[in-house]
């Protein structure tokens, strides 16, 4: 079943290495993309302010199912993505991360692994609060073949969300 996929990750740093993640399904009928932004609109909505940003996310979480933060050595300190990660967990998107620091960008070279935002993010279970991190798996693109693996992974999410 094809999933309606949203692409959280930080714009600036990881462009390029979220472009391979996002588009390596391209030649894949059975994956449809789904949430991320060109750089005109996220400019436009930025210089509109931070209400025209969260409408742009909140927009653009509509209809998805499953949201995959792709993690690079920034991602978890960019405040939009985390607003995109709790957007993502209120709506009850399923969500998993994929670090992108080993795919090269476009000069060539690797980045240095981030940390995870889910760390960095606490939800309530019960009566206590646990980090993301204890309740959604994580990937690494290479070293765990996204290409193959990524189909899977977007399944896996939907499903432990009950979509």
């Amino acid at each position: 079943m094809a999933r309606k996929v949203f692409f959280s990750f930080h714009y600036d740093r990881d462009i390029w290495r979220a472009s391979i993640v996002r588009n390596h399904g391209k030649s894949k009928a059975d994956i449809e993309n789904r949430g991320y932004w060109d750089r005109s609109l996220w400019e436009e909505a930025k210089k509109k302010g931070d209400t025209a940003i969260k409408r742009m996310i909140d927009d653009g979480l509509v209809g998805t199912s499953v949201t995959a933060v792709l993690i690079g050595y920034e991602t978890w300190q960019r405040p939009w993505v985390k607003y995109e990660i709790e957007k993502s967990y209120e709506r009850g998107n399923g969500l998993f991360g994929i670090y992108v620091h080993e795919i090269k960008g476009q000069d060539g070279r690797t980045d240095y692994q981030g940390q995870n935002p889910f760390d960095h993010i606490k939800v309530k279970q019960g009566s206590i609060l646990v980090p993301m991190s204890q309740l959604f798996p994580t990937y690494r693109w290479v070293a765990d073949n996204g290409f193959l693996g990524f189909g899977g992974w977007v399944e896996a999410a939907a499903k432990a969300a009950g979509k």
